[in-house]
């Protein structure tokens, strides 16, 4: 049977109300967290993007969960060699419970140092390179490393767990489906896309499978609406938009053609726990070992009630 998790927006939330939350959802008996891993949030109007290591860590001194990091990008806006640090002393603060998930990032959060944002092929590369620099600094030794897009002179990490995370891979194309198939531990998507999940599968693809999506709870389905409205237009963003755009008003600009209905038509809003059921469903069907919820807005126990007193017995869980 599949688990379904707590999503964490970083987009939505500050640090200490992320470290509530996840305590929270232990409390309410879920297991596992997937936090999301931005510089910036996707509009203004979302306000956070603290530093997801630094969350990590007081999630793993206040908790017993499992983490996974739902993406960070490793390749542009943070060398993989510091990456392969921190997610190597997030598996030790966590005592074995982290799985990084990675992905070839968006211009929204990479293009801040100034460095070109590459073209998708080009960022795929990247971020396969960075994945094998990742697992070589995980082995314990001294590294040099001279590739197309990466360098490490005499690096090496002292501080490194019995066993390092897992590495799940984000693919929302057939090429990236393929890079997932090719150097992940697991894959990661926010699509209920059986396909997918059966190309990974057929390319020798092994590991876990993650899937993360949105819903808005409230007892009241027109505010439900409203506030998914408010917080998620960019949910109507089409095509590869969501990975050009560079800052957040250039997305409140493409999202200002997205109506309420469209967002509503992907993010289930209010109180009806069929509904609820049914879109969660979905991702369980289409093959994902997890599915991570996240609740939109600032009401996070009201929807772990909801879900522990309508969804869980539903769900069989």
């Amino acid at each position: 049977m599949a688990e379904v998790g707590c999503f964490l927006s970083s987009e939505e939330h500050g640090p200490q109300f992320l470290l509530a939350t996840a305590r929270q959802a232990e409390q309410a008996g879920f297991r596992s967290v997937l936090i999301s891993d931005h510089f910036h949030p996707w509009t203004n109007r979302q306000g956070e993007s603290p530093f997801v290591w630094s969350v990590i860590g007081a999630i793993a001194a206040a908790t017993e969960l499992r983490v996974t990091t739902g993406v960070t990008c490793p390749t542009i806006r943070t060398h993989p060699a510091i990456i392969a640090q921190a997610a190597a002393t997030s598996q030790l603060l966590l005592g074995g419970r982290f799985s990084f998930g990675v992905g070839s990032g968006e211009a929204l959060n990479e293009h801040i140092t100034g460095s070109r944002w590459p073209p998708a092929d080009l960022r795929l590369e990247m971020l396969e390179e960075a994945v094998a620099v990742i697992r070589e600094l995980w082995q314990g030794g001294m590294v040099n490393h001279h590739g197309p897009h990466y360098t490490v002179e005499n690096a090496r990490i002292f501080s490194l767990p019995e066993r390092p995370p897992p590495i799940l891979v984000s693919g929302f194309g057939p090429k990236a489906v393929a890079l997932a198939a090719k150097i992940g531990d697991g894959f990661v998507n926010t699509s209920p896309d059986a396909d997918a999940l059966r190309s990974f599968d057929e390319q020798g693809g092994r590991g876990v499978k993650v899937a993360a999506m949105k819903v808005c709870w409230d007892r009241d389905e027109a505010a439900a609406r409203k506030l998914a409205f408010d917080l998620w237009p960019t949910t109507g963003v089409p095509g590869e938009l969501s990975q050009e755009l560079p800052t957040p008003a250039h997305f409140e600009q493409a999202s200002s053609v997205v109506t309420e209905d469209m967002v509503a038509s992907k993010i289930v809003c209010g109180p009806d726990p069929e509904r609820h059921v049914e879109m969660i469903s979905r991702y369980i069907d289409a093959g994902y070992d997890e599915v991570y919820v996240s609740q939109v807005g600032d009401d996070q126990v009201g929807y772990f009630e909801f879900f522990n007193r309508e969804l869980r017995p539903r769900l069989g869980l």
